[in-house]
């Protein structure tokens, strides 16, 4: 029997490319999306290389959604391998330019919604006896940044579950991975998940230049970035197929080094060259 895994968030950027590499690779993807009228960029993509995607509606901040999703794939399948939890959503802004309400929706989707799809599936692996859990998190929670301080929070989070999460299932013959990308030039930057306060672009905002200047920052590292979503499909497939998967999958060299820097490096030191650095690229006078 083909292996089957569920992917979330597989309408656009990194959760499709994912969707169509695994059915390249052999799996039986099902490719989750909260809006199915978005699926055509996907459907085009697998008919394009040839492979075959199950596209389903799932919204993970929806439990009736994730229900009948999980429950299609059990009754189609006979069970679920590997859930990669994929969707994800930001918000950008300063913390003071950020209402509660949009604090809120990076957890609800990054954190409360990798929890509930999470649990809906365990079940079901569990009394299997195997199964690969991923969870897609970012740079941004192994290492916070200015003006993305909430978003940052969400990462976190995604990270203390998934660490503390492997612990609890590793001796039910379940393993789960986290794959954490930096940096990638996708669709994401310019679809509706890429979330920004709506004070954060206000110009009465004591923030505002300096987060148009982090705003000019980002772009240009995101351009410049060699990653591609290819380079995360292949770190998935590689904690979906590892004998011994790893917990942590580092994605972009740039992404790895500044991880590497802050494990080897002094507190002090990493925080004067790489916090120390961001902080004056964005607020010197000469950026206005």
């Amino acid at each position: 029997m083909t292996d089957s895994v569920l992917i979330t968030g597989a309408s656009t950027g990194l959760g499709l490319e994912t969707a169509v590499h695994l059915a390249e690779q052999g799996f039986k993807v099902y490719g989750t999306m909260r809006n199915l009228e978005r699926r055509e960029a996907l459907d085009a993509e697998a008919a394009r290389r040839n492979v075959s995607v199950e596209v389903l509606q799932l919204d993970v901040t929806d439990k009736v959604s994730i229900d009948r999703a999980v429950s299609a794939i059990i009754a189609e399948s006979g069970g679920i391998y590997g859930l990669v939890n994929n969707a994800g959503i930001d918000m950008h802004g300063y913390f003071e330019d950020i209402t509660d309400e949009e604090a809120r929706q990076p957890f609800e989707t990054n954190v409360f919604g990798t929890m509930a799809v999470t649990r809906a599936v365990l079940p079901h692996m569990r009394k299997a006896g195997r199964g690969r859990i991923v969870v897609v998190s970012s740079v941004g929670g192994r290492v916070g940044s200015m003006g993305v301080s909430v978003y940052c929070a969400s990462r976190f989070a995604q990270e203390g579950f998934a660490e503390s999460l492997s612990q609890e299932v590793q001796p039910l013959g379940i393993r789960v991975s986290l794959v954490e990308p930096g940096l990638i030039n996708t669709q994401h930057w310019n679809s509706s998940n890429f979330g920004v306060a709506k004070g954060a672009r206000n110009p009465d905002s004591p923030y505002y230049d300096w987060y148009i200047q982090l705003e000019k920052l980002l772009q240009g590292l995101v351009n410049s970035s060699s990653t591609k979503p290819s380079d995360v499909a292949a770190a998935i497939h590689k904690a979906l197929t590892a004998k011994r998967p790893r917990l942590r999958y580092m994605v972009g060299r740039k992404a790895s080094l500044v991880v590497a820097l802050r494990r080897y490096a002094p507190a002090g030191l990493f925080e004067r060259l790489y916090f120390g650095t961001i902080i004056k690229r964005v607020t010197r006078p000469d950026n206005k």
